[in-house]
């Protein structure tokens, strides 16, 4: 069958994954066409916490002035006993990657501003109402037929990326199954507008009568979860007057606002057991499902845009070879599993099924408080998994490093960095939308490794220490050259933990690779690891 036009990329889905992976490939110039079934973006509630990661993708997609104001940036969980008493509070406030770790935000404002997003680039082309019927694939190409308010259209692409939620049907079609546990406990989702109170942070409610949650969002919005008995059926639970009353018992002044929307969902801790398959990619929801406790189903999916979308850049433009592609599964289904097991230990500890058990949990939360460590390892949420690959892209440092230390293959935090002239701006508006490398001013890199930075078309960023002014007099700023200041510190602690004078980041900040000053294998194997991946020279 003929296709009507071919793109590089197809992305299926206009939800905060699919939306955020066109974002992203427009920034990257890859022309795309974005395909989604239904008329319009979502316009009810759903996802609620964006978290750091995901605020920092939202930066690199050139749309944090337009969606910051819309969110509530670094709200905390205030715990409850049955009893109604107040036993702990979690207010995390570092900013290691640049902003808050915990935000609350409405997903149908977000969509719609990622939607709008893509106005920027006449390069990515957006079609609602087109549903994908069937697609087939051979070494070189997609096809994908699609109905169009019962027209049929013909597409094809390089590359299709599958964002088409939990029920995907390019999952199904691919005979790619799902492994892990749905579970047995449902909840009620009550969704309310106009609220009065100004009380920012999460209430959870760990009552072994009626676990319950409630979360305030921005604009007025406040959305309560109610855990469900065993029996109890959707249309016992939905009834208004019961549940108003459940909301009641919790915050009276919430009990008569208006209802955005109320559903009871059942939830998922599954991962796909592949994410590709040939020239198709599953990504978001069709790739993994999580439960809700961590808040973190949204944001795993913003995660998989962020990785894939500069690797599809890569080889799109011939920079790279397919094998680049591999690596999106190799680093990011570990972490997503990671993140899932996480939420079903949260989960727990949310659900007491008796008051003993909820005793228990409290005691421990408590205990944790006394030990000035443990208190802020779980106050500032270090217990969630680190953005940390295993395997993948990167080139592995030898020797050994802190345990504190950033890796490669870890995400780079994004101190504020100061310009010349005095303004002071995150780290990422310094390293662009590539490769950067970045060492010391006035120690320049080996020539076989600025070589390789030069043909990798690698942005090069100069430091001066904390401790030092700018070289005086200026050298004249060149393109593909930054000079910044390390105002905070944060850079220089990261190459002194790994014990090296300069590193080469990732478009999507992960460090790519350590150098050490003078090291004569940096360049061997660096060189190595190109051409694994088919880099051209």
């Amino acid at each position: 069958m003929q296709a009507s036009s071919h793109y590089p990329v197809i992305v299926l889905g206009a939800g905060p994954t699919g939306l955020t992976l066109a974002n992203l490939l427009g920034v990257y110039g890859v022309r795309t066409l974005l395909l989604e079934r239904n008329a319009s973006t979502v316009d009810e509630p759903r996802a609620v916490s964006i978290d750091d990661e995901s605020l920092r993708t939202v930066q690199a997609a050139g749309l944090a002035d337009q969606i910051l104001p819309s969110i509530v940036q670094g709200y905390g969980v205030h715990y409850f006993s049955w009893s109604g008493r107040e036993f702990a509070r979690i207010e995390p406030q570092s900013t290691e990657y640049g902003f808050p770790k915990r935000n609350a935000f409405r997903q149908a404002v977000l969509v719609s501003q990622l939607c709008a997003g893509l106005r920027r680039f006449p390069h990515v082309e957006t079609r609602f109402q087109h549903e994908l019927r069937h697609f087939s694939q051979d070494e070189d190409k997609v096809v994908l037929e699609v109905d169009h308010d019962g027209t049929p259209v013909v597409v094809s692409c390089d590359w299709l990326v599958a964002c088409d939620g939990g029920r995907s049907g390019v999952r199904e079609q691919l005979g790619i199954a799902l492994s892990g546990n749905t579970f047995a406990e449902k909840w009620l989702i009550v969704d309310l507008l106009d609220r009065t109170t100004p009380f920012r942070h999460t209430r959870t409610y760990c009552d072994p009568v009626r676990p319950a949650i409630r979360l305030p969002g921005p604009q007025g919005t406040v959305r309560y979860e109610f855990m469900l008995k065993e029996g109890e059926t959707p249309e016992y639970v939905l009834d208004e007057q019961r549940l108003r009353g459940w909301i009641r018992d919790r915050e009276p002044l919430d009990a008569e606002l208006p209802i955005a929307r109320k559903v009871v969902y059942t939830f998922h801790a599954r991962l796909a057991e592949r994410w590709r398959q040939g020239r198709v990619l599953l990504a978001g929801d069709a790739a993994h499902l999580t439960p809700p406790f961590a808040g973190q189903g949204m944001n795993s999916g913003v995660r998989d845009a962020t990785n894939l979308a500069w690797k599809l850049q890569a080889v799109v433009h011939g920079r790279f070879g397919p094998a680049l592609i591999d690596t999106y599964e190799t680093e990011r289904k570990p972490h997503a599993w990671a993140l899932i097991e996480m939420a079903i230990r949260i989960g727990r500890y949310m659900q007491p099924k008796s008051r003993l058990q909820a005793m228990a949990a409290q005691w421990a939360l408590k205990a944790c408080s006394l030990y000035p460590p443990a208190r802020d390892y779980v106050l500032q949420l270090k217990f969630k998994p680190k953005p940390r690959f295993a395997q993948g892209f990167f080139m592995e440092q030898p020797g050994r490093a802190p345990d504190t230390a950033i890796k490669a293959g870890q995400l780079l935090p994004q101190p504020r960095v100061e310009w010349p002239g005095g303004s002071r701006r995150l780290l990422d508006e310094a390293l662009g939308p590539g490769f950067a490398c970045l060492s010391w001013v006035g120690r320049p890199l080996t020539p076989e490794v600025a070589q390789l930075v030069d043909a990798a078309g690698m942005r090069r960023i100069e430091l001066v220490p904390a401790e030092d002014d700018f070289p005086w007099p200026p050298a004249p700023q060149e393109e593909g050259r930054i000079v910044v200041r390390d105002c905070e510190g944060v850079l220089q602690q990261v190459l002194a933990d790994a014990g090296a004078q300069a590193m080469l980041v990732r478009p999507d900040r992960y460090v790519l690779a350590f150098l050490e000053h003078g090291a004569k294998d940096d360049a061997a194997r660096l060189r190595t690891l190109f051409e694994r991946y088919g880099a051209a020279r």
